[in-house]
């Protein structure tokens, strides 16, 4: 076997200090194992090696692009009268869509019980379309899917994956004074309901390692022409892991400054199909169907609808205040012995056992604001992946 590389064994030795998950084995046998002289300083406990991710523009197996449905005064969640139907909105979530949907969604499914009608109809099939119909059938509902397109081909399937409950989720200045109470109880309830979800099989939850890497000394990112919203730090600090930097030479990483933290992650392949079918093995039913104006609502039977369609609602509803921001991913062969995230220079590199993510970030959240084209950019997605040339040598 040919000698293993200075670089390569670096990334082969793990991080010293981090913690580690050990078998009750392991535990036993450290027990009996006969202890160091007083002199000599016991050694920490042993820590999973990091494997190196393999970054290269010629492992792009695909790049898929969506645009974020913002809103500067936050989420449409309200009633409103259509003809005969009462229709609850439930969309505009930014880059936040699969991290709020349970708490936004459970206050959609409560709006939609309120008149004593128990026939309702979702529009959408994305991460508020699956949860407001899933939590609607749970309390008794007779509940269809009508959609245009199954949740492979919805937005929502095309997002990172990663909890990021206020990302683009509304303009500071502009949402009113109850939005940030709003935003907390969207937050907390959804985070609790995910917490239901780990250690599933096929992990569609999971908490996953993240190191921040950086040359120069760690400062906030800039600040755009948007104030947008930044709640999670400050209030939902009792349960969102802290960021620490860590010490130079207990990590593997070329940088001067690397900070480690722990997030939770969605695997938005399997999430997206337990969810739709926990809601068809409990009597929920989808249908094909395409709405071009709201008038179109009269064809349907059900004379509550609870309107999940995300960016689409600009066209549907003729709403002018969602503002597309554009995301782009490269998609990379997955590595199932890459169990943590990457963030340097405005990109993010996620492990999903459907593939590798690579992201460009931007220097702040405008990276996108205001462009409505999906068209795949190689170029970007290659000169994300070649900011981290040297970060993974072997």
């Amino acid at each position: 076997m040919p000698q293993m590389t200075n670089n390569r064994r670096a990334f082969m030795i793990g991080l010293s200090g981090l913690g580690a998950v050990a078998a009750t084995r392991a535990f036993a046998e450290e027990a009996s194992a006969p202890k160091p002289p007083a002199t000599e300083k016991a050694p920490r406990f042993t820590v999973p090696s990091l494997a190196p991710v393999h970054l290269s523009a010629d492992r792009i197996t695909r790049i898929t692009a969506c645009m974020r449905p913002f809103r500067a005064t936050g989420p449409r969640l309200e009633v409103e009268s259509v003809g005969n139907k009462r229709v609850v909105h439930n969309y505009g979530h930014g880059g936040s869509g699969w991290s709020l949907s349970w708490g936004s969604s459970t206050i959609a499914a409560r709006y939609a019980l309120e008149g004593g009608k128990r026939d309702i109809a979702v529009i959408g099939c994305g991460a508020l379309g699956l949860t407001s119909a899933l939590l609607l059938r749970r309390a008794g509902a007779r509940v269809t899917i009508y959609t245009k397109e199954r949740t492979p081909q919805t937005r929502s399937f095309r997002a990172t994956g990663t909890w990021s409950p206020d990302s683009r989720i509304a303009d500071a200045d502009r949402v009113a004074p109850t939005f940030p109470a709003l935003w907390e109880d969207m937050a907390r309830t959804s985070y609790a309901t995910y917490q239901t979800l780990l250690g599933l099989p096929g992990e569609p939850v999971a908490w996953t390692d993240r190191y921040a890497l950086s040359d120069d000394a760690p400062k906030p990112r800039s600040i755009g022409d948007i104030h947008f919203a930044e709640y999670e730090k400050k209030v939902l600090a009792d349960i969102t892991p802290p960021f620490r930097l860590l010490a130079p030479g207990s990590h593997p990483f070329p940088v001067n400054y690397v900070r480690h933290g722990t997030s939770m992650q969605f695997n938005v392949t399997e999430l997206a199909r337990m969810l739709l079918e926990d809601f068809l093995r409990e009597g929920g039913q989808i249908e094909t169907m395409t709405f071009n104006t709201p008038a179109d609502l009269a064809r349907l039977k059900q004379p509550v609808v609870v309107n999940c369609t995300g960016y689409g609602a600009r066209a549907l509803w003729k709403d002018e205040t969602i503002t597309p921001v554009r995301g782009q991913i490269a998609w990379l062969p997955a590595q199932p012995e890459v169990r943590y995230g990457v963030y340097y220079r405005n990109v993010v590199v996620l492990p999903r056992p459907d593939g590798i993510v690579v992201q460009q970030a931007g220097d702040n959240d405008m990276w996108g604001y205001g462009i409505d084209n999906e068209t795949p950019d190689r170029a970007e997605s290659e000169a994300a992946i070649a900011t981290f040339a040297g970060i993974f040598r072997r």
